[in-house]
């Protein structure tokens, strides 16, 4: 029974922590403590490798909408027609300003949500609306009014200058 608890603390220990000497007698081990009636975790638990499931989380659940998409095929209906005002964010994959102001669009379209619309238009999906608009720099931010361009905003700024913007037309 002696060499059963001289091995047992290594029948538990990492495999990857176990030299191949260690790791025979740790399993010779560990069939000597089942004989005995005891129970040995598996090896294969002790494992170094991360579990995929435990780092993945639901945030949406109960959270509102980030801004919608829209495209030259649904710009007139969503944007044009839109009874209340919206706010239009002209922007490309590759662009890294853009990338830095997306969280911002997603926060004021749940800031103003009910208020005013807020979209996102990939200039490399669509570029007929942005041609349309004299778009030739991103990220653009336009505010239409009653189908009409009412104001724009270019380049990457703060949240308080969007909002700024976005009051005056409430």
């Amino acid at each position: 029974m002696a060499a059963v608890s001289l091995h047992a603390s290594a029948a538990v220990a990492p495999v990857a922590s176990l030299s191949t000497v260690q790791s025979s007698r740790a399993i010779a081990s560990s069939h000597q403590i089942a004989r005995a009636g005891l129970r040995v975790p598996s090896l294969r638990s002790a494992s170094v490798r991360p579990l995929r499931a435990a780092r993945i989380t639901c945030e949406a659940a109960g959270t509102k909408a980030a801004a919608g998409e829209v495209t030259d095929a649904t710009f007139k209906k969503l944007v044009l027609e839109s009874p209340t005002p919206v706010l239009v964010d002209f922007w490309a994959p590759w662009c890294g300003p853009c990338r830095m102001i997306a969280p911002l669009i997603d926060e004021l379209a749940v800031q103003y949500a009910g208020k005013m619309a807020c979209y996102k238009l990939n200039t490399d999906d669509s570029p007929g609306v942005p041609t349309e608009y004299g778009i030739r720099s991103i990220p653009t931010v336009l505010v239409f009014k009653g189908g009409k361009k009412v104001d724009a905003v270019i380049g990457a700024v703060p949240k308080a200058t969007l909002v700024t913007t976005i009051d005056k037309y409430l």
